[in-house]
């Protein structure tokens, strides 16, 4: 009881911030205090899965810092945190238990869907986890076993299909800051998930039951998809407390935060106008009064370079800085957690896979069209980034253009580059998982180091449930707790 008072102590705090709470209805009965609308927990997890990680910036060759050491930057990061299971996993299961009292089925298959989003990227951080034991306290199991991750991405892909089936246009959904209500959007964002769980399998033929490719073409062809950035699933941010852009006022963004030269270099060769909303112009190109449009005004630091030497760039005023509407506009552009352009970055790739049928360069097309359509939707004053420009013209540039019949490396390279491009504080860890797995882009690192396959196990679960957590390292890790384990996934 102890932990669902502390679970609800956030909801209450959202309930009574609401003009439309009803303390008498929540509390109806006495004797069962812990009650609370599902609407409330849905506004709450939703907030909090889809917010913006910067890490991952670090790891993906996208940003660098000159103040010290980033351990993402250099590849050295140890362990993370198991918090996802009481910030959002605990708060999941409470709304789909409340979901049950008054038999709605739509608040139970979002929070299938959510339990597949944060088992999913627990996994992919760590390899085996607590899943089919987890978040049961109230069951008294507090050392719950630790779940194979063949386990775990079978179960979800189970739980997926469970909510593509429960979802329906009956059950009115409220407090949802995604999709207002829109079951028909959370119907393509759970199936789009699907798709985007089976092509980060792609180097497994099976996993449980499923066989990957053949999963893929059946729920590609027969179930709704994602058509339009309209049904992004994405974070709208508003000027309001708690309810700004993730890195609002970061202190860090608009001191010791610049771009990595890796990422800008590919935007330069491109002559991709996307790179003027995502860094700033060096100080050497203002004080030269270049056109903001001007590619050579922008530069970034080698990711791989000690931070003393990117630190010598600044003196010498030729480095950018992150744009500074990241850590300047309270709503920015939204966080996606699945966009339309990544879920046709997927097709293409399971079409040059020969997963279905089909243009993969129809697909590649289109995944780059709607990156472009978002940034000129919701970056302000767009004009300034992109006048005149041509996206046609772009998707015929030599190092742009599509060749459906080139070999599948050079396919794969064309479409995992064009996809790396969209994720610049989007789609957290996707970028740096999609390199795990197919090599592209080709991510410079320092020489002997080498891009680490998970984090280690947090320190809490060597405390609380080492039996469990050394009985799944002696399975998939022969013992070692080590970053450059290979996991199931990568194998």
């Amino acid at each position: 009881m102890k932990n669902i008072i502390k679970l609800l102590s956030v909801a209450g705090l959202l309930a009574l911030a609401s003009c439309e709470t009803n303390l008498d209805t929540i509390n109806e009965n006495p004797n069962d205090k812990a009650s609370v609308d599902p609407k409330f927990l849905l506004t709450y997890v939703s907030q909090n899965a889809f917010q913006v990680n910067g890490d991952n910036m670090y790891a993906s060759r996208m940003m660098i810092g000159t103040d010290g050491e980033n351990v993402y930057q250099y590849m050295k990061w140890n362990d993370a945190s198991f918090d996802v299971y009481t910030k959002g996993l605990l708060n999941t299961g409470k709304m789909m238990q409340e979901a049950e009292k008054i038999n709605n089925k739509n608040y139970q298959a979002i929070g299938k869907f959510y339990r597949a989003y944060y088992f999913f990227n627990l996994s992919l951080k760590f390899g085996s986890i607590p899943y089919s034991e987890a978040v049961k306290g109230e069951s008294g199991i507090t050392q719950p076993k630790y779940d194979s991750q063949e386990a775990v991405m079978a179960g979800i892909l189970s739980e997926l299909k469970e909510a593509n089936d429960l979802i329906n246009t009956n059950d009115k959904i409220e407090g949802d800051i995604i999709y207002k209500g829109d079951v028909t959007k959370w119907k393509k964002l759970i199936n789009s998930f699907r798709l985007k769980i089976l092509i980060t399998l792609s180097k497994k033929l099976t996993v449980g039951s499923y066989n990957i490719a053949t999963e893929f073409a059946s729920v590609a062809g027969s179930q709704p998809l994602m058509t339009s950035i309209a049904d992004n699933g994405e974070l709208k941010f508003a000027d309001a407390a708690d309810s700004r852009y993730t890195m609002f006022n970061n202190s860090g963004y608009g001191s010791s935060l610049y771009m990595a030269n890796y990422f800008i270099n590919l935007f330069k060769d491109r002559q991709d106008p996307r790179l003027f909303t995502f860094a700033a112009q060096t100080t050497g190109a203002k004080e030269a009064g270049k056109p903001l449009t001007d590619f050579t005004g922008y530069n970034g630091g080698n990711p791989t370079s000690p931070y003393s030497d990117n630190a010598a760039l600044i003196t010498a005023k030729n480095i950018s800085k992150v744009n500074d509407r990241f850590y300047k506009d309270a709503t920015n552009e939204p966080s996606n957690v699945l966009s339309y352009s990544e879920l046709e970055f997927i097709l293409a790739e399971a079409t040059a896979k020969g997963w279905i049928s089909g243009s993969a360069k129809t697909h590649y097309d289109s995944a780059i069209k709607a990156s472009f359509t978002f940034y000129q939707t919701y970056v302000k004053n767009p004009n300034q980034y992109f006048a005149g420009f041509d996206v046609n013209q772009y998707l015929a540039t030599p190092l742009v253009i599509y060749d459906n019949s080139a070999t599948l490396p050079i396919q794969l390279e064309k479409i995992m580059t064009q996809k790396y491009m969209t994720m610049f504080h989007q789609s957290q860890w996707t970028s740096y998982y999609d390199y795990l797995r197919t090599g592209y882009p080709n991510y410079p690192l320092q020489t002997g180091v080498s891009a680490p396959y998970r984090f280690r196990y947090p320190q809490t679960e060597y405390n609380y449930n080492s039996a469990n957590l050394k009985a799944a390292l002696a399975s998939q890790y022969g013992g070692n707790d080590n970053i450059n384990s290979k996991p199931w996934w990568l194998q």
